[in-house]
């Protein structure tokens, strides 16, 4: 929806750029419900980079039973939030 705040997996763009998504997978305006096959011809979503971070840490555990060995890993995910700023189609 217009308006919404999303994040996504991180872009290689700036903070405060607009891009436009042009492979759109389903459009709805009220009643009507525009499914693609795979995508809606004709249809862009507009957005703009809000701004860049990481998520939480995901901490990965792996041991072997009785045989004290026991592995920790983390990982922390890119991303980039981005706003809807327009839907045509």
């Amino acid at each position: 929806m217009q308006g919404e705040t999303l994040k996504v997996e991180k872009l290689d763009l700036e903070e405060g750029k607009s891009f436009d998504i042009e492979s759109v997978l389903m459009v709805g305006n009220g009643d009507k419900v525009t499914v693609g096959t795979p995508t809606v011809a004709g249809a862009k979503v507009t957005a703009t980079i809000k701004s860049h971070g990481r998520l939480d840490k995901v901490r990965i555990v792996k041991f072997r039973r009785r045989k004290h060995h026991r592995k920790q890993m983390g990982h922390r995910q890119y991303f980039t939030e981005i706003e809807i700023t327009g839907i045509a189609g």
